[in-house]
């Protein structure tokens, strides 16, 4: 099982960038997908996640109406889009999956498999 995360970069504040997410292995509409992010200094935290049927998605607080994740099963990719990009945004993003559940799409401990992390550098 493995998860390929791409799609960082430096932008300007405003900006947009699309993260993706590839899985290999059995990842399949089974499992849900979720993106986290970790800041230098700083835990990881929660920024979005779809689940396998992609019939729910949840985002941090912080993200909302900024950020949208979609996902194309058949391809079994994962993206997300993220404009209006601040500063604050700035942090290496990270893709994980877990076998579907009914526990919170936030919920960092139940994600099984992690991908390594993508930077994102949000700066003028």
């Amino acid at each position: 099982v493995q998860l390929q995360a791409s799609g960082g970069g430096l932008v300007q504040p405003g900006g947009s960038l699309k993260l993706s997410c590839a899985a290999s292995g059995r990842i399949d509409s089974n499992y849900d997908i979720g993106w986290f992010r970790q800041a230098p200094g700083m835990e990881r935290k929660f920024v979005a996640a779809i689940k396998g049927s992609s019939s729910g998605t949840r985002y941090a607080d912080a993200v909302k109406g900024r950020f949208t994740i979609s996902r194309h099963n058949t391809k079994r990719t994962v993206s997300l889009q993220m404009n209006s990009l601040k500063p604050e945004d700035t942090a290496n993003y990270y893709c994980a999956a877990r076998r579907r559940s009914v526990v919170d799409l936030a919920t960092t401990s139940t994600y099984t498999y992690w991908g390594q992390g993508t930077l994102v550098t949000v700066s003028s």
